[in-house]
């Protein structure tokens, strides 16, 4: 058995993926700091909780997820049971005068915030596998 066959592993795993692609679009917003009529882009966060609240055990004990419409445009759901309440994009407090809104403070904070949650997934990584080891005997 390797760790990545452990649900906590892969959920670790899930999250450093998402921030890894969250770095990339926030240094692309950097890159284009200067591009006239650039809009700067962020990813939205996943909110697990919202998630687990949707699993229920049906009869047959199959778990299943309820369907959440992002944008008025989605179809709604045959049960009825979507929020169609939208997220709206933040709006921007600064814009340059060639339509820029790239606001390096606030693209700096969000590097940082990635850069500390992807540090405490790889710490809860070595954690958890130093933990394992010790189980197994062969720990430090």
């Amino acid at each position: 058995m390797t760790t990545e066959n452990l649900t906590l592993f892969k959920a670790i795993g899930a999250k450093m993926d998402f921030l890894n692609q969250r770095q990339r679009v926030i240094s692309q917003n950097v890159a284009n700091s200067d591009t006239p009529g650039y809009r700067p882009k962020d990813m939205a966060p996943v909110d697990f909780g919202a998630v687990l609240k949707g699993l229920d055990q049906s009869g047959g004990g199959v778990k299943t997820v309820s369907v959440k419409a992002t944008n008025p445009a989605h179809m709604p759901s045959p049960d009825g049971d979507i929020d169609l309440k939208s997220r709206k994009q933040k709006n921007t407090y600064e814009v340059a005068p060639a339509g820029n809104a790239v606001i390096m403070e606030e693209q700096l904070i969000n590097a940082g915030q990635t850069v500390m949650d992807h540090n405490l997934m790889s710490s809860l990584y070595q954690k958890n596998v130093g933990m394992i080891q010790t189980a197994l005997g062969r720990g430090r």
